[in-house]
C-alpha cells in the first residue's frame, strides 16, 4: 500500500479516502504463478497501480514499533518449528517406487502338451501419488506377447471405490486387479527397508513356481540321426528350367475309341517332378485334354503300413513314400507304368539324350521304331471325297479339312502387282463344223489369280448370238485331275497356241498387248503370211473388244 498521500484540500475523512485523484491504474499485482502443471505463490514487487509497497516506504525505525509482540498476548508464544520449510508430498516422494515380485498363473484350454503356464510379472507401486502398473518382462523364444500388461493408474480395490495403498501390499499375498490374481513373493531393497521404516512387518519371502512349459523346453530332445536329402537350393540353382521330354504311346485299349494315342512326358529336374501333354491332331474326331496329367511328384514305391489306406481321400506325403520317379526309370524303348497307365518310351528330344550321355552313360537312348498298328493309325490321313464339280477346287478342299471352312490362302504380292491388269487374245474356234468357221473370240487373261473369260463377237448374218461365252474361272489343262489339278497361267497363252476350254478348241490368232519372248515362232509366221498375201489379215472388221493393259 503507498503511503503518500495528496489530500488536495479535502479532510481525511469518510468517505474522502482517496489518496490521489490524478491516478488512474488500480491493477492488482500477481501473487500465483503455475509451474510444471503445480501452482506456487509468487510475493508481489509492486503495489497496486504499480505504487511502491509500503514497508518499503517504512524506516527502521517504524519498522521496529511495527514488531509489536502482539501475537504473544493473542496467540501465545511464537513456536519456531512453524517457519521451517514446508516439503509437499509430491516433491518429497518424487520417483521413489517401491517394486514387488509376483506372478500369476494362465490355464491352458485345448492343449495336449500343457495344462497351465507361470507368468513372472513386476508389480510397480509409485509414492508420489499411489499410483501402480504391472509389467511382464520379456522372454526371448517365447512367441507370446509380452511388455506392460497394466498401464500406470489407481487401481481397484472394491466395488465402494477403494484404490490399493502401499499399506495394503505385502508378500506372500494375494493382489486381484481385474479378475487376474497376482501373487506376491518377492520385493527389492529399497521397498523393504520403506515398508520396516514406516512400521510394516513383511513376510517371508516365497520361490517362483516352476513353469512346466518351459521346464519342458529346457530339456534336451532326444537325439536323432536325420537322413541326408539333396540339396534343394543347389538343384533350384543348376536344374532351373531344364527338362527331359519322351515320346511316348498310350494303349488306351479300354476307352471308348480303344486305340493308340500319341503322349509327351516332361520330367522337370528342377524338383523331380513329371507331367503328361496328350499331342493334339486336327481332325482327329477324338476329344484331346491339354493335361493327361498335371505336374507332380509320382511315387514309386510306398511304405507297406500306407498301402492300406486309400490314396484318393488325402495327399499323399513324403513319410508316406519310400522312393520317387528319378530320371534312371525313363529308358527309351522301355515302357513305364505311371498311375497305373502303360507308357512306352519309343523317342526323345536332343537335351534328353545329352543329359543321359552326361550322367547315365550306361543307359541306351536310341529310338525305336514305332508299331505297325499304331504307325498305320498315326500316318493315317483324312480321304477327301471325290469333287462334284460344285464350286471351286480350293473351296470344296476346305470344306473337307474343318467343320468351319476357311478361304483359301491367295498369293496377295502377285494380287497388287497385277492389279487391273488383263491380256486380251484375238482367237478363233477349231471346230470341224463349217457353220464354226467365221466365229470370232477375245480370251482375256488376268495375271492376278490365272482366272480366263472368253466374249464371243457378234457377227452379221452368222447366226450365232454373240456375248459372254464363258464367265471369269480357273480353267484346268487338259489331263488334270482333280487330285493333282492344273491350271491355265500366262504363259501358256502366245500367238498360234491352242487352248482347249471343256472340250472346245481355241486357236490365239493376235493379241492387244506386247508379245511375249517365248513366242519367236509364232510371231514369224505372221509376218511372212502378211507378206506372202499382202492384204490385211482380217477384213470382218474383228476388233480387240476391252482395253488393253
Amino acid at each position: 500500500m503507498s503511503v503518500n498521500w495528496n489530500s488536495r484540500g479535502l479532510p481525511f475523512l469518510p468517505p474522502y479516502t482517496f489518496r490521489d485523484v490524478t491516478k488512474s491504474a488500480f491493477n492488482l499485482p500477481q501473487t500465483l504463478i503455475y509451474k510444471n502443471g503445480y501452482s506456487l505463490p509468487l510475493r508481489p514487487t509492486v503495489g497496486i497501480g504499480q505504487d511502491p509497497l509500503l514497508w518499503e516506504q517504512l524506516n527502521e525505525k517504524e519498522m521496529n514499533e511495527l514488531c509489536v509482540d502482539t501475537l504473544d498476548f493473542t496467540y501465545g508464544s511464537y513456536d519456531q518449528s512453524l517457519g521451517e520449510d514446508f516439503i509437499p508430498a509430491y516433491v518429497a516422494l518424487d520417483k521413489k517406487v517401491l517394486r514387488f515380485f509376483a506372478y500369476f498363473v494362465e490355464n491352458i484350454l485345448y492343449s495336449t502338451e500343457e495344462e497351465y503356464r507361470v507368468h513372472s510379472v513386476v508389480i510397480c507401486y509409485y509414492l508420489e501419488d499411489d499410483s501402480m502398473c504391472i509389467i511382464e518382462p520379456r522372454v526371448e523364444n517365447s512367441g507370446l506377447p509380452h511388455g506392460k500388461r497394466i498401464k500406470r493408474h489407481r487401481l481397484p480395490k472394491n466395488d465402494r471405490g477403494d484404490h490399493y495403498v502401499w499399506k495394503d501390499l505385502n508378500l506372500g499375498m494375494d493382489l486381484e486387479v481385474y479378475g487376474v490374481k497376482y501373487h506376491i513373493i518377492q520385493c527389492d531393497a529399497f521397498t523393504k527397508e520403506f515398508m520396516e521404516s514406516e512400521g510394516i512387518v513383511l513376510n517371508d519371502p516365497e520361490p517362483m513356481p516352476v513353469d512346466p512349459f518351459s521346464e519342458r523346453r529346457k530339456k534336451p530332445q532326444s537325439s536323432y540321426t536325420t537322413p541326408s536329402k539333396p540339396d534343394r537350393m543347389r538343384q533350384f540353382l543348376t536344374m532351373d528350367r531344364k527338362v527331359l521330354r519322351f515320346f511316348a504311346l498310350w494303349d488306351d485299349a479300354d476307352s471308348l475309341y480303344g486305340d493308340t494315342r500319341s503322349v509327351t512326358i516332361q520330367y522337370y529336374l528342377v524338383d523331380d517332378t513329371v507331367e503328361i501333354r496328350e499331342v493334339h491332331k486336327l481332325n482327329s474326331g477324338k476329344l484331346a485334354f491339354p493335361f493327361l496329367m498335371r505336374r507332380q511328384k509320382l511315387p514309386k514305391k510306398m511304405k507297406p503300413e500306407s498301402e492300406t489306406f486309400p490314396s484318393c481321400v488325402l495327399k499323399i506325403s513324403e513319410d508316406e513314400v519310400d522312393e520317387y520317379y528319378s530320371p534312371k526309370d525313363f529308358q527309351v524303348g522301355q515302357t513305364v507304368k505311371l498311375l497305373g497307365r502303360a507308357f512306352l518310351l519309343y523317342d526323345c528330344d536332343g537335351f534328353t539324350k545329352e543329359y543321359y550321355q552326361k550322367n547315365h552313360p550306361d543307359m541306351e537312348m536310341s529310338p525305336m521304331e514305332i508299331p505297325k498298328k499304331t504307325d498305320q493309325l498315326q500316318e493315317r490321313k483324312k480321304e477327301v471325297p471325290p469333287y462334284n464339280g460344285f464350286g471351286s477346287l480350293e473351296d470344296s478342299l476346305q470344306n473337307c479339312l474343318s467343320l468351319i471352312p476357311e478361304p483359301p490362302k491367295k498369293n496377295m504380292l502377285k494380287m497388287l502387282e497385277n492389279d487391273n491388269k488383263v491380256l486380251h487374245y484375238r482367237a478363233r474356234l477349231d471346230s470341224a463344223s463349217p457353220e464354226d468357221e467365221g466365229r470370232r473370240f477375245i480370251l482375256s487373261c488376268f495375271p492376278s489369280d490365272g482366272m480366263i473369260s472368253i466374249f464371243e463377237q457378234p457377227v452379221r448374218n452368222s447366226g450365232f448370238i454373240g456375248g459372254k461365252f464363258l464367265k471369269k474361272m480357273r480353267v484346268p489343262k487338259p489331263g488334270s485331275t482333280a487330285e493333282n489339278p492344273e491350271f491355265y497361267s500366262p504363259a501358256d497363252f502366245a500367238i498360234g497356241a491352242t487352248v482347249e476350254v471343256f472340250s472346245h478348241r481355241f486357236v490365239l490368232t493376235d493379241a492387244d498387248h506386247s508379245i511375249p519372248c517365248q513366242t519367236p515362232e509364232s510371231i514369224h509366221q505372221k509376218l511372212s503370211m502378211k507378206t506372202a498375201i499382202n492384204q490385211p489379215d482380217d477384213q470382218n472388221g474383228d476388233d480387240v473388244a476391252g482395253p488393253s493393259s
